[in-house]
């Protein structure tokens, strides 16, 4: 990310900046978890070559809360390092991981980008693989990282295998100590669409039970002069197709909720393509309207004007822009439902403090809504719907068969529109769904972990007693 000479050429600055900032040596500082991500959000790429203030200083002047830290890269060997050479528990990252996530953001990180080598292909095993991606995951108390392969990396058909299986692996055993963990594949693509390489590479994700979460676009770098916002949103309707080809048991909506789009943003590698900021505001609203859940942009550090438009550099974009308007442009997606709302998100707390959460981070048709100890995880990051629906890994609290009955279960769901997800507050901190009449219910007024909840009558007993995001 991008396909470029252009980070081609930043790469090669990397141990110099290294140096200069004095970003290099490891330290043993620990990382706190984070609060997750909302349903759909923005979170740009952010260049760890460059300086360690750099999301505490776009959040204090655009309140963006999200980033993805580029790139994780192979050492020389089967070894996970920021760029190839900075330590993964540097305590300059650390230190501002902890502080974006104190104020309610978080972090993804990226393995992989146009320069360097993939850890897929300097890792010759699976099992080593997996170690690797482990170490990342668990140093910096991750719960979504992105996959951003492209070049030789890409048609390394037997790297991409082992990576699915390194990754479904992992899934596996952190969803056993009830830890979801995200896996976004960042992939190059034409307005056509994905070529075949980036199809081959997810076919192969599906038949290795990974589960994917977002398949991010790189909408840049296509060769000729377009309009390079309905560019980037032809390439999102192509791709919706395609995906529909591969997760064929997902609901049109479901499959916009798999997207993100990531534009170079101003002047692109290729130089006749401009990604302007009315370009942003496009593709924005398309974004949002369809249900799109990320949408990101190459990088941060190019935010902002340079002296000359149509300058290609790697510390501002060529375009005319205010410092930061494509952070906050694309930052407007942050918590909206899909219709370009914005939509409260954050945990729901009941009885005895514990959080509303989904058994096992497990986003499957019918897993176990329950009360457990609140730990920040995606598990227990609800987004309150303008629909009235509170949705969840990207499906939605549901009453199961859509009972009316006392007693009936509480569950997570594809998202379909029926009265069995519709929530709305009732008297007394009450949660009601209006279909049955009855209420959100901790089950056996019990708050030890595991309680399942279901609907009851509503007696405005403490164990119906619910706290909403706002």
């Amino acid at each position: 990310m991008p396909r470029s000479r252009l980070k081609t050429l930043i790469a090669a600055t990397i141990p110099l900046t290294g140096l200069l900032l004095g970003i290099g040596p490891a330290a043993s500082a620990s990382v706190n978890p984070g609060p997750g991500f909302p349903a759909h959000f923005a979170a740009p790429y952010v260049e760890t070559w460059g300086s360690t203030s750099a999301m505490a200083n776009a959040q204090a002047a655009t309140g963006l809360k999200y980033y993805t830290l580029a790139f994780v890269i192979s050492q020389g060997a089967c070894n996970a390092t920021w760029n190839g050479d900075t330590s993964i528990d540097n305590s300059g990252w650390q230190t501002a991981i902890n502080n974006l996530r104190a104020s309610g953001g978080d972090v993804i990180a990226s393995f992989g980008g146009a320069s360097g080598t993939e850890l897929g292909q300097a890792c010759s095993s699976v099992s080593t693989l997996q170690a690797q991606y482990k170490r990342v995951i668990d140093t910096l108390n991750l719960t979504r990282i992105d996959l951003d392969i492209e070049g030789s990396a890409l048609n390394d058909t037997a790297a991409n295998d082992r990576r699915n299986q390194a990754l479904a692996a992992l899934q596996q055993q952190y969803a056993a100590a009830g830890k979801h963990l995200d896996v976004d594949y960042t992939l190059p693509v034409d307005p056509t669409g994905l070529p075949s390489n980036g199809l081959s590479l997810l076919n192969n994700a599906h038949s290795r039970g990974l589960d994917v979460s977002v398949v991010n676009i790189m909408t840049m770098d296509y060769g000729p002069s377009m309009d390079m916002g309905q560019a980037a949103i032809n390439a999102a309707t192509a791709l919706h197709g395609q995906l529909g080809n591969i997760w064929t048991s997902k609901t049109s909506d479901q499959l916009w909720a798999m997207e993100g789009n990531t534009p170079m943003i101003g002047v692109n590698d290729s130089t006749n393509e401009v990604f302007t900021t009315a370009n942003a505001s496009t593709l924005e609203s398309f974004a949002a309207s369809h249900g799109i859940q990320e949408l990101a942009f190459w990088a941060l550090g190019r935010d902002k004007a340079c002296a000359s438009n149509g300058t290609l550099s790697d510390t501002c974009s060529g375009t005319s822009q205010s410092a930061y308007q494509f952070a906050r442009t694309f930052n407007a997606i942050t918590g909206s439902s899909g219709g370009g709302t914005g939509s409260p998100t954050g945990r729901i707390t009941g009885y005895g403090g514990k959080c509303v959460d989904v058994a096992g981070a497990s986003s499957a048709n019918g897993t176990a809504v329950q009360l457990y100890d609140c730990n920040g995880t995606a598990a227990q990051s609800w987004a309150v719907a303008s629909d009235g629906s509170l949705q969840a890994l990207g499906k939605c609290m549901d009453v199961a068969s859509a009972g009316t009955a006392n007693g009936s279960l509480v569950q997570l769901y594809d998202c379909n529109g029926t009265g069995a997800q519709k929530w709305q507050a009732g008297t007394g901190g009450s949660l009601v769904n209006p279909q049955s009449g009855r209420c959100l219910d901790a089950t056996g007024v019990s708050s030890a972990n595991g309680t399942r909840l279901q609907i009851w009558d509503c007696s405005g007993g403490a164990n119906q007693k619910w706290n909403l995001p706002s």
